[in-house]
């Protein structure tokens, strides 16, 4: 047997766990603004899709909202790390986000053969939220309380639009946004969105595709390819996990204690790191599960 033939073979038995699954796709670093990269994903995407998987994308948009407040000669303002995102820097994201990178990802999803939706979180209801409190950000050694704008902590999810789609045979490309109960639009971390969506639908795995190869150890130089949630806690506290790792670690923890069977990071730089991770033994990057199992 060559190793294309082998390959096959191994991926078989997890297209058939798989089949009729939801797959929830969290979009993130260069693949927003490499469209290249973001090509491949969509590609692998529809593949899953074919294969009688029910996908999900969930995309951000960050560097690419800079981007663009730059060239409207608005700086972008960040305290302790968070972007403050007042009345102006929401329309930008809105039309970046809604407009622009979902466009894009939908019309990609139309080139490989599928058909794509772009919807964001505040149509048809579908993420309700309120505003962010104060956050607790060290600024000049100190800590301080700061309003980081118009920024929403996700309190329902309304799903029944996505499973029409769904059972639709479409693709739906979501956006990071949301209404609270007034109708007041709100800017929602990517990562929670994901996670949330991946929990509301009840989907099977939730994946974060990011510009790192999954949860390192401190020093950098040990991948982990499985985690239980008791592991994620230890490394939480050890210090091991931090900066733009800790949002999609928490969302991949709340998704796993809610009831998806695994959640996955991974380097979504490199040709079919997707395929790779879900269709092998060994995978690529960093699964999360509820206790350890040799392979889900």
């Amino acid at each position: 047997m060559n190793n294309r033939q082998s390959v096959l073979m191994e991926a078989l038995p997890y297209i058939r766990k798989f089949h009729k699954k939801t797959i929830v796709i969290k979009l993130g670093g260069h693949a927003m603004v490499d469209p290249s990269i973001m090509n491949t994903v969509v590609e692998d995407a529809v593949l899953l899709h074919y294969v009688g998987m029910r996908v999900v994308l969930v995309h951000g948009g960050g560097p690419e909202i800079t981007e663009k407040m730059k060239a409207a000669g608005k700086e972008p303002k960040f305290v302790g790390g968070l972007r403050v995102t007042d009345k102006d820097t929401l329309e930008i994201a809105q039309m970046v986000l809604a407009g622009k990178i979902s466009g894009s990802i939908v019309s990609m999803i139309a080139k490989n053969g599928a058909k794509g939706v772009g919807i964001s979180g505040n149509d048809g209801g579908l993420v309700i939220a309120e505003k962010t409190g104060l956050k607790d950000v060290i600024v000049d050694g100190k800590e301080v309380k700061v309003d980081i704008g118009l920024v929403g902590d996700i309190r329902e999810i309304n799903p029944a639009i996505l499973e029409t789609m769904l059972d639709a045979g479409y693709i739906p490309v979501i956006s990071p946004l949301a209404i609270d109960k007034k109708g007041n639009d709100l800017n929602i971390n990517a990562d929670t969105m994901a996670g949330e969506i991946a929990i509301a639908l009840k989907a099977y795995k939730l994946i974060s595709l990011t510009d790192v190869d999954g949860v390192m150890n401190k020093e950098r130089t040990e991948l982990f390819h499985r985690l239980t949630l008791k592991n994620v806690d230890a490394l939480m506290s050890d210090g091991t996990i931090s900066g733009g790792m800790i949002p999609k670690l928490e969302a991949s923890v709340n998704a796993v204690r809610h009831g998806v069977e695994g959640a996955h990071i991974l380097n979504g730089n490199s040709e079919h790191n997707l395929l790779l991770e879900l269709f092998t033994d060994e995978g690529v990057g960093t699964m999360i599960t509820a206790s350890m199992m040799s392979s889900l």
